[in-house]
Order: structure tokens, then C-alpha cells, then sequence
């Protein structure tokens, strides 16, 4: 793998960045320097993505929070161990009683969608099984900034007040009162450059930080959510709360090129990535920026999703099994419907059988993939009162279809958008990657790998790297930084093209490893990305 080639299309001209003691990257300057100030006293990169990630619901709100759930990938000790901090819906609800309720689909915002959240079992979980430091000394940069303050960065603002303008518009009633008392106070949503202060949120941090998150299942913090709850009339209850626990999993995997690239399982949607990676590795590439290069990544999408939509729920609930979705016979009957022209994409039928971002590294080997999100912004739009706890509405992508293999029911997780990547070679690491976006964050990681495989461009050029994402359809965007003869040649091939902003094409973070130790790391030009060394 060359880390040398470059691809500058933004006029910073940033370049990767390389380090030997540790690296921490991502979306916030501020929850960067917070993680690696746990590697400079004494922790390691589970702990420096641990406190990246609670300072992350402090300093980026507008796209996650405590309310939300977490997943992970982490390298320790020569293996890749995956986890699944995603909540369940609550056992009450189901499709009949919504029905009766009178909803046909799954709202999007109040409490009805509110799953269980699970990113602060996750976090005291992986700091149980792997960190070095006490769990509330981890959480306390989190805390300092919530109670201290901290400036509203640029693309923290500009997505803030976009939340506050979606929600004024979006939600009505006392339900929602509670987000504009926290979230616009003054009547307006925080300034760039502007002192931000979340006390509550301190509160909340300290409470999870000093019971290790007990207190959010068991105790003070599950009876507020529970009263909330009740309240604003949801079907998330203490109990369900006190039932939860987060999932170790064993990560997925495909080789592309020699590669080992490595996903979480369902219910999230990593899956997709990997199958449009088995599609890809059917052809070669030569070249980045040429029409069939795009063509052939869009096509292969659009297959991924097609069964990824139809298939991927709770793995206790899949009707097919993910070996014959990975399968290379299956990957193979699906490449050949890959032609010339765009096509609208139908599931197949294999052989039976938005989020922030992180990623974290040490000196001593360890390395960390994180990821976690409230989904859609800042959620069901609930902030739990007194808390400072903004509840995800990951309920919103159940299917109130009783024949959907993702259809609503009790206990069930839904298909989840949120997904840490790894990459691996010869059964040793690489490194942690990321992009995030809701739907977008497969396309991203299927462009991260093969920019760096196949194009052989370096962490940050990687990221740097025009993106696309295909919508629905015949339809796909491409950022405005594209090259116009890709866009000319893609509206021949029937593809119906949409210039769009960079802000619609997710935020990615990269650290990859050398052979000898030395970490190279590239994070988002399109936000407050930022890399801390050491």
C-alpha cells in the first residue's frame, strides 16, 4: 500500500499526518485532544476513544448524544473484536398498537420512535473489558467542557441552526419543549464562535461516569427517562432499560485484493459495504477519476442495498443468513447484472445457507473504530428534562409492513445505519475507517477502501477524494468538486446525475499502521475534522 500518492481537490491542501505514541481522529478538535490526553496519561486507545466519545455528545450534539447507541471494532492483543451498542424497541410496542394509534408509518420524531439507548452501556463496557484508566477519569474531559463551555465551532453552527430551523417547522407540543429550553435558549441556536454551556449534561456525565452508567439503566437517570416517557406518551420503560445489555459480536469480513476489510454484522448495515466490495474486486480499475469507474462502484451499490433493504434486521430475526450474502457464487451471479447503463436494482436471491466517528490509536498496538449517533440530527427531537438527554428515533427505520424481514416488533433491533470499518492484511492490521451519513456510510467506506487499494491514496487524500451517493433509483449526486466530464458521461450511461453540496456526502476519520509502528491519519475536510499526535 502506497500512502505517498495524493488527490487535493479542496484548496488547504492538507496532507496525512503521521505519529508513533498514538492518534486520535475526529469530527471535533476539541474531543480529539480529549482522547489523546488519555494516552499521555497513561491509557490506551480504547480509553482515548471512550473519552473521544463522551466529549463527542458535549461538543457535537447536532449529531449524536447519551440518548444514542454505539458500535464498535477494536484491535488488542493480535485480534479484531466487534461490539454491538445498539438498543432494542421496547417490549410494549408493536405494529397493532401504533395502528391503533393511528400511525401507518413510523414517525420520525416524539417518543414513539425511541429505541433503547445504547452508548452508555458500550462505553462502560469497553472500558470494563479493555481500558486502563478509571472509567470516571475518562469521562471527565467530557464533563469539563459541558460544565466550563466551549466555542461553537463552524460546521457545528451552520448544522445547529439547520436543526433548529427543521425543528421549528417539524414539531409541535409540550413534547418538544424541553430540546428548545437546552438545545436554543435564547430563542435561537448557538452562534459560531459563541460560549456553549450544557450544566445538566454534566450532571448526567458525572452520574454515568461515577456508577458506570448504572445509573442510566438502574437507577436516578432510567426513572427520569421512564417518567419522560410516559409523558410524551412512548412505550420505553425502566424496564426495558434495566433488561439491557450491549452485544460482543464477531466481526464480517471479505478480501478484496488481498485486503481483509472488516464490518460489525447485522443489524447494521455494514453488510452492504461488503458486498459491493465482493461485486468490485470482479473488475479492474486503473483509474480514479474515469466514468466507468464511478459507473461500476454506483452499480454495485445499488445491488448491495437492494438486499441489504430486503434482508438485514435483528440477526435473531434474518431470514438469510449473511454467509450466503457474502458468498463469492452469490457475488458472482450478481456482478453480471452490472452493464453499460444505470440499472433500477431488485434484491436477488442468494442460495440459502445523521453520526460522529472515530477512530483511535496507541503505540502499543491497540486500535479502535467507533462510532455512534442519535440518527437524523438531534434525534426524536425528546430531551429528557433536568438531563440534558437527547433520545435517538432509531425506531423510524422499523417497517410497519407485517412482512418485512425489518418490520416493527417488540425487543427487535432495527436496521441500523451507523458502521465502524477495519482494515487487514495477512492477519495483521491496517487501521480503523470511517464515514458517516446515515445511508451514505457504505457508499463511503466502499470509496474510502478503494481509494486506498485500488488508487493507492494516502489517509487524508483518501478522504479529500470527490464523493458520490446514490439516492434512489436511476438517481445518484456527486459532489460539486467532480470532475465535469465524469458527470457528462455518467447522464449518457442513464444515470440521472444531481450536483449536491459536500455537506450531503458524510465525515470520514482513517489511521492506518505501517509495519513498523509508524500511524498515518487523515480526517474530514467538509468539517471541523481534526487529528491529534503524539
Amino acid at each position: 500500500m502506497d500512502f505517498d500518492s495524493a488527490y487535493y481537490p479542496y484548496s488547504s491542501r492538507r496532507y496525512a499526518l503521521y505519529a508513533r505514541n498514538g492518534m486520535v481522529a475526529t469530527s471535533q478538535p476539541f474531543a480529539a485532544q480529549a482522547g489523546l490526553d488519555m494516552l499521555r496519561r497513561g491509557g490506551n486507545a480504547i480509553d482515548a476513544a471512550i473519552a473521544t466519545a463522551a466529549c463527542l455528545t458535549v461538543v457535537e450534539p447536532t449529531t449524536n448524544g447519551i440518548g444514542g447507541d454505539a458500535f464498535a471494532l477494536v484491535w488488542t492483543k493480535g485480534e479484531l473484536q466487534g461490539m454491538n451498542g445498539s438498543g432494542p424497541a421496547p417490549r410494549s410496542i408493536s405494529i397493532d398498537a401504533l395502528q391503533k394509534a393511528g400511525h401507518t408509518t413510523m414517525p420520525v420524531y416524539g417518543a414513539v420512535p425511541v429505541t433503547v439507548p445504547g452508548a452508555p452501556a458500550a462505553w462502560a463496557a469497553l472500558s470494563e473489558r479493555f481500558g486502563r484508566l478509571p472509567f470516571p477519569d475518562v469521562l471527565q474531559p467530557a464533563i469539563d467542557y459541558a460544565e466550563r463551555g466551549f466555542p461553537i465551532t463552524p460546521s457545528l453552527g451552520k448544522t445547529w441552526s439547520s436543526a433548529y430551523r427543521n425543528y421549528l417547522k417539524s414539531v409541535t407540543g409540550d413534547a418538544f419543549a424541553e430540546w428548545f429550553r437546552v438545545f436554543a435558549p435564547d430563542g435561537r441556536a448557538p452562534e459560531i464562535g459563541e460560549m456553549w454551556k450544557a450544566r445538566d449534561h454534566a450532571a448526567t456525565l458525572r452520574l454515568i461516569a461515577e456508577t458506570k452508567a448504572e445509573a442510566f439503566y438502574r437507577g436516578e437517570l432510567a426513572e427520569k427517562i421512564d417518567a419522560c416517557m410516559k409523558q410524551a406518551g412512548g412505550y420505553l420503560t425502566k424496564e426495558d432499560l434495566a433488561a439491557y445489555k450491549p452485544e460482543w459480536v464477531r466481526p464480517l469480513s471479505v478480501n478484496y485484493r488481498g485486503y481483509d476489510v472488516w464490518e460489525l454484522p447485522p443489524n447494521g448495515q455494514g453488510i452492504v459495504a461488503l458486498m459491493a466490495l465482493n461485486l468490485l474486486k470482479g473488475f479492474e480499475f486503473t483509474t480514479r477519476d474515469h466514468p466507468d469507474t464511478y459507473h461500476k462502484q454506483i452499480e454495485a451499490i445499488k445491488l448491495a442495498f437492494a438486499d441489504g433493504m430486503k434482508y438485514v434486521t435483528d440477526p435473531r430475526n434474518m431470514k438469510m443468513p449473511v454467509e450466503a450474502l457474502l458468498s463469492e457464487a452469490y457475488a458472482a451471479d450478481r456482478r453480471t447484472l452490472i452493464g453499460r447503463t444505470a440499472l433500477l436494482p431488485e434484491p436477488g436471491s442468494p442460495p440459502r445457507g445523521g453520526t460522529v466517528y472515530l477512530a483511535a490509536a496507541d503505540g502499543e498496538g491497540n486500535m479502535v473504530s467507533f462510532i455512534q449517533s442519535n440518527y437524523m440530527g438531534f434525534g426524536s427531537g425528546i430531551v429528557v428534562p433536568g438531563t440534558g438527554i437527547a433520545l435517538q428515533n432509531r425506531g423510524h427505520n422499523f417497517s410497519m409492513d407485517p412482512s418485512h424481514d425489518n418490520r416493527l416488533e417488540p425487543g427487535k433491533r432495527p436496521y441500523h445505519t451507523i458502521i465502524p470499518g477495519f482494515l487487514t492484511k495477512d492477519g495483521q492490521p491496517i487501521g480503523p475507517f470511517g464515514v458517516m451519513g446515515a445511508f451514505m456510510q457504505p457508499q463511503g467506506h466502499v470509496q474510502v477502501v478503494m481509494n486506498t487499494i485500488d488508487f493507492g491514496l494516502n489517509p487524508q487524500s483518501a478522504l479529500d477524494a470527490p464523493r458520490w451517493q446514490w439516492t434512489s433509483g436511476r438517481t445518484v449526486e456527486l459532489e460539486h468538486s467532480t470532475p465535469e466530464h465524469i458527470a457528462d458521461a455518467l447522464s449518457r450511461m442513464e444515470h440521472q446525475v444531481q450536483l449536491s453540496p459536500a455537506s450531503r456526502f458524510g465525515r470520514g476519520q482513517i489511521i492506518w499502521r505501517s509495519p513498523g509502528g509508524v500511524l498515518a491519519g487523515g480526517t474530514e475536510p467538509r468539517t471541523d475534522g481534526y487529528v491529534s499526535v503524539w
